[in-house]
């Protein structure tokens, strides 16, 4: 796969968006199994309505997962130096995900050109669920 000539790139650029879903049900339960996470409030209907919870709810791996697929798309996995983000609502069953990032900041660290990019995972009515930061090379 192409990755994009990040020697162009200046603060305030967009990368591709990409977007996942809608989480179903079965996405959820494909999910846990592929990643071990079998927490009841992601795959147990009765569990998540006695907790309080109107559904299950995404594990917010996936959504960590769709993030991390954003960047190294466009930059590629060898360029990535750092990478973080904090969930900040729960996916729910049915939402639609986009995945956006915006460059924030190019600066050198010993010598390497690098970016910094602010990263967003947003359902359709506009409920952020993760926030995060990723670092990539430029060179």
């Amino acid at each position: 796969m192409a990755h994009a000539n990040l020697d162009a790139v200046q603060v305030g650029d967009q990368l591709p968006g990409t977007s996942f879903g809608p989480i179903t049900r079965t996405m959820l339960a494909l999910y846990a199994g592929a990643s071990g996470d079998h927490n009841p409030a992601h795959i147990d209907i009765d569990f998540a309505k006695r907790a309080g919870l109107p559904d299950v709810f995404a594990h917010g791996m996936l959504s960590f997962g769709g993030l991390a697929q954003l960047v190294t798309r466009w930059a590629g996995l060898v360029r990535l130096r750092s990478f973080g983000a904090r969930f900040v609502s729960m996916t729910q069953v049915h939402d639609l995900i986009a995945c956006t990032g915006t460059v924030t900041e190019r600066f050198e660290v010993d010598g390497e050109t690098r970016l910094r990019i602010n990263l967003v995972a947003q359902a359709l009515d506009g409920r952020q669920t993760l926030l995060g930061e990723a670092v990539v090379a430029v060179g």
